[in-house]
């Protein structure tokens, strides 16, 4: 929730203009702007751009007496081709649960979108030594009613909320860790396809940091915060995969 569409705008622009000229052919960039500035944004990427739209969540619902939502029906209908959902902000502040997650998934798989789903743990599960059981009850909750050829259409994007603004920062071994652990939970709910779905991380990524994160087998990129507010930073992290 930052910018106004004016400043996010003239962001989005910013970051689109470096991208044509800088980013890697084999790297796919998505911005998601808030509500506010999806037609603006998708106005300045019509045309050729390496950029894709995404918004920050969706209803789970496609219309109806829900003041104050969007559905992912009306996101789509904006040129939106892709969804965050679950992102731990949504699921601390706003309790949103595992079976309302689910719910949101299969409304934006109807809608056309491509859900980028999140998962994470707090700090005080990583301590207990519960994270990754943690996590991998996040992803069951949430996929296990799919059918693969759904599946196929996610993004996942690990958060581990306790590297999240706290000064603790997770090593790219601990990303490693936990994409492996992932990927492996994924593999055997949907079999050797998982093999092919991107796991972004999303644990205070900067260009200081992101290629030895990237480094990892199982890092397929990033689900980047606060860095991306300056088009620069926001650029050399995805040139670091």
């Amino acid at each position: 929730m930052n910018t106004s569409p004016d400043e996010g705008t003239r962001l989005a622009s910013e970051v689109i203009n470096i991208a044509k000229h800088e980013l890697p052919s084999d790297v796919d960039l998505i911005l998601a702007p808030p509500f506010t500035h999806l037609a603006s944004v998708h106005r300045l990427l019509e045309g050729d751009t390496p950029v894709a739209l995404a918004a920050q969540n969706c209803n789970d619902h496609d219309k109806g007496a829900y003041t104050g939502e969007v559905s992912p029906v009306m996101l789509a209908s904006m040129g939106v081709s892709h969804v965050i959902i679950g992102h731990s902000e949504r699921r601390g502040y706003y309790h949103e649960t595992d079976s309302l997650l689910a719910k949101k998934l299969d409304a934006a798989l109807a809608a056309g979108l491509t859900p980028i789903f999140c998962c994470g743990e707090s700090l005080e599960v990583r301590e207990a030594g519960n994270h990754f059981s943690f996590v991998k009850d996040q992803l069951t909750a949430g996929l296990s009613h799919l059918a693969e050829s759904d599946f196929q259409k996610l993004i996942i994007a690990y958060e581990p909320i306790w590297a999240i603004g706290t000064g603790k920062t997770a090593s790219s071994n601990q990303a490693q860790e936990m994409h492996a652990e992932l990927r492996t939970h994924l593999e055997t709910m949907f079999g050797e396809v998982a093999g092919n779905i991107p796991i972004l991380y999303g644990g205070s990524c900067k260009p200081g940091n992101a290629e030895e994160l990237f480094a990892g087998h199982d890092v397929d990129g990033g689900l980047i915060g606060g860095a991306s507010l300056v088009a620069r930073d926001f650029i050399d992290i995805a040139k670091s995969f």
